[in-house]
């Protein structure tokens, strides 16, 4: 789709422009991430968020930084909704979204609506994390659906 295509030429300018580690190349970078999962394009995501995103957050804005933690929530994100997430992918997902409330509650307090937010989100998780673990063995290997 068209908006798709603007976001991701719109970040790669600021990659140009301002360089990867500019905290407005990283939002943008950011608000696309949420377009690709909106558009199910959960392994652009993954991809984009683990080998640029996030190394780039780290290195200039610090893990605890809001901006960062989002970018975290969106691989958690992508992780749980692909349809072909796997047991492992569930796991991941929660991981991270267990520090990111830690980190959140920490820097944000635990009334924050955004460490709310990932509260909620985690506990979705954990309820994915259970159903899954009642399958039989011989769909451990297989994809959930």
């Amino acid at each position: 789709d068209e908006s798709l295509v603007l976001k991701r030429e719109v970040f790669a300018k600021f990659v140009a422009l301002l360089g990867a580690t500019h905290e407005r190349t990283i939002l943008t970078g950011a608000n696309l991430t949420v377009s690709l999962n909106q558009r199910k394009l959960f392994g652009e995501t993954k991809t984009l968020v683990r080998d640029k995103l996030l190394p780039a957050a780290r290195r200039s804005l610090g893990a605890d930084h809001d901006l960062t933690l989002k970018l975290n929530q969106n691989l958690s994100a992508a992780l749980q909704l692909s349809p072909e997430h796997t047991r492992d992918d569930l796991l991941e997902a929660q991981t991270i979204m267990q520090d990111v409330i830690q980190r959140r509650r920490r820097v944000f307090g635990p009334a924050h609506p955004n460490t709310l937010r990932a509260e909620a989100a985690e506990a979705t998780l954990s309820r994915m994390r259970q159903v899954q673990r009642r399958r039989p063995a011989f769909e451990s290997t297989s994809h959930a659906a």
